[in-house]
C-alpha cells in the first residue's frame, strides 16, 4: 500500500491571515520582546489571535506539504473541489500522531470579569482570612480524628468562586503570600482557589468550577494521616519515609469515601493526583487516559503552588521557575493542553509578583492583562536606589508611562518576596495594594 510522502515546512504568512489552530513557530522579532510566554505555540482562541496582530506584522506557521507517490493502479478523477497535491496545512506543534488526535479542553462558556480588581480586593482581602482559619480548621480536626466538617469545606469554595467568578487577580495575588507554617491547609486552600480560576480559564461550566474547586480544597486531606516528623521533616526523606508519605492518597481516598456519597469527584482527585501522563506516578501507575480530567487539573496545580510555596525543606521559587518546570514535562508529567492553558492563565507576572524595573524601581503587580503579559498594572513602591517612594502610584505597563527620565517602564525581572524590603503580606495587611487615590499613571 502506497502513502504519501509528508514534508515538514515553515509558511511565511501577513497576521491578518492567520486563523486558529494554526501553529505559529517563529515570529517577525524576538520572542522576548513580546508578550508570548511559549516559544512556538498552537492559536487557539482568539485573544491570541489579536496578540499576535497587534505585535506582528508576519509570523511563520508549520505545516505538511504533502507529495503523493505514484499510484499502483488508476485512480477515480478528483472533484474540482477537491484539495490540490502540496495544499499547505497547519498542524499542532511537536506532537505524535496520537497525541494530536487527542481532543483539546474546549471552552464553553466566555467569563467577563464583573468588577475591578480594586474593588474585589476588599471583599478578598476578608474572604481569605476567614478561608485560611476554616482550612486550617479542617486540617487539624481530621489530623484530631474528627470528621471531616464538609459544610464549612463547600462554604469556603463557594466563597472563593464568587470571589473568582467577578474578578480572579484579587484571590490569585493572595495566594502569592506563602508562609512556612501550616504548610497543608494554606497549600490546599490556595489550590483551590487556582482551580477556581484554572476553571473559569477553560471555560468549565460555574457547577464544575465549584465541584473543581472543593476537590483542590479536598486533594491532600490524607497528608493528616501522616506523621508529623516525616510531613514536617527539614531534609531530604529515606524511601522509606517517600513511601509513608505516598500513602496519603489513599488515606485521602478512604477519608473521602467515608464522609459522603456526594464526593466521588473529590475521591478520585484525592487518589489520583499524583498519577503521570507517562504512567510513571503513584500510587497506581494509570495511563494518561484513565487519569480523572480534574485529577490532572488539579496534579498540574498542585505541582505549581507546591514549587512557588515556602516548604520547611524549601524555599519558594518564582512563578516562571514553576512554569518552566511544567512546560519542561508538558505531555509526560502533565497533560499538554492543560499545561499550556495554566501557563497562559499565569502569565510571565501573576499578581501578587515582586518585579524590578529597566531603571531599579521596584513594584508589585496588582493586575495581569490578558492580551499583553508583559504589561501588567505595577504599584510602584521603591525608587531605583531601593528607598521606599514618599507614595505609591500604579502605573499601567500596557499605556507605555515613562519615568522621571523619559524612558518607558520596562519589568527586568521577578524578585524572591521580601528583596529590598518588600513584603506582599504587608501591602496586603496594610490595605495598599490598591489604595484608594492611586493614581493610574499613563
Amino acid at each position: 500500500m502506497h502513502t504519501a510522502h509528508q514534508e515538514t515546512i515553515e509558511k511565511r504568512i501577513h497576521v491578518s491571515e492567520l486563523s486558529l489552530g494554526m501553529h505559529v513557530v517563529r515570529l517577525d522579532k524576538p520572542w522576548e520582546e513580546t508578550d508570548f510566554l511559549i516559544q512556538g505555540f498552537v492559536i487557539r482562541d482568539e485573544s491570541e489571535l489579536e496578540a499576535l496582530r497587534l505585535q506582528c506584522s508576519y509570523v511563520f506557521i508549520e505545516g505538511r506539504l504533502e507529495a503523493e507517490p505514484a499510484p499502483a493502479r488508476r485512480q477515480p478523477q478528483q472533484p474540482a473541489s477537491a484539495p490540490r497535491k502540496g495544499l499547505f496545512r497547519g498542524r499542532p506543534a511537536g506532537r505524535s500522531d496520537k497525541s494530536a488526535r487527542a481532543q483539546p479542553v474546549r471552552r464553553r462558556v466566555n467569563y467577563m470579569n464583573k468588577i475591578d480588581s480594586a474593588t474585589e480586593m476588599k471583599t478578598a482581602v476578608v474572604k481569605f482570612k476567614d478561608a485560611q482559619q476554616t482550612a486550617k480548621s479542617i486540617m487539624s480536626g481530621l489530623r484530631l480524628g474528627r470528621t471531616l466538617d464538609l459544610n464549612n469545606a463547600r462554604a469556603v469554595v463557594d466563597s472563593c468562586v464568587d470571589s473568582v467568578l467577578r474578578n480572579e487577580n484579587a484571590l490569585l495575588l493572595l495566594t502569592k503570600i506563602k508562609n512556612q507554617d501550616e504548610y497543608t491547609a494554606e497549600h490546599c486552600l490556595n489550590v483551590a482557589i487556582l482551580c477556581a480560576a484554572f476553571g473559569k480559564h477553560l471555560g468549565l461550566l460555574e457547577e464544575e468550577i465549584r465541584n473543581l474547586s472543593l476537590c483542590g480544597m479536598l486533594h491532600d486531606v490524607g497528608k493528616t494521616r501522616i506523621p508529623n516528623e516525616i510531613l514536617n521533616k527539614p531534609g531530604a526523606l529515606t524511601p522509606s519515609e517517600f513511601e509513608i508519605m505516598r500513602e496519603h492518597t489513599t488515606h485521602g481516598r478512604n477519608i473521602l469515601m467515608s464522609t459522603s456519597r456526594s464526593l466521588t469527584m473529590a475521591v478520585d482527585v484525592a487518589f489520583n493526583h499524583h498519577e503521570r501522563i507517562d504512567g510513571q506516578g503513584y500510587p497506581r501507575g494509570l495511563q494518561a487516559q484513565q487519569i480523572p480530567f480534574f485529577a490532572k487539573i488539579v496534579g498540574l496545580v498542585d505541582t505549581y503552588d507546591a514549587i512557588t510555596s515556602n516548604r520547611i525543606y524549601d524555599k519558594g521559587r518564582a512563578s516562571m521557575h514553576a512554569l518552566d518546570i511544567i512546560h519542561k514535562h508538558r505531555g509526560t508529567q502533565f497533560d499538554e493542553e492543560l499545561a499550556v492553558a495554566f501557563i497562559q492563565l499565569i502569565g510571565v507576572y501573576p499578581p501578587g509578583s515582586i518585579v524590578e524595573l529597566m531603571n531599579g524601581e521596584v513594584g508589585i503587580v496588582v493586575e495581569n492583562q490578558k492580551q499583553h503579559k508583559l504589561k501588567p498594572k505595577v504599584l510602584l513602591v521603591r525608587e531605583s536606589d531601593k528607598t521606599p517612594l514618599p507614595s505609591f502610584r500604579t502605573v499601567d505597563l500596557m499605556l507605555g508611562p515613562k519615568d522621571a527620565s523619559g524612558e518607558v517602564y520596562k519589568i527586568a525581572r521577578e524578585v524572591p518576596d521580601g528583596t529590598h524590603g518588600v513584603v506582599l503580606k504587608d501591602f496586603v495587611e496594610q490595605g495598599l495594594i490598591f489604595s484608594k487615590p492611586a493614581p493610574i499613571i499613563p
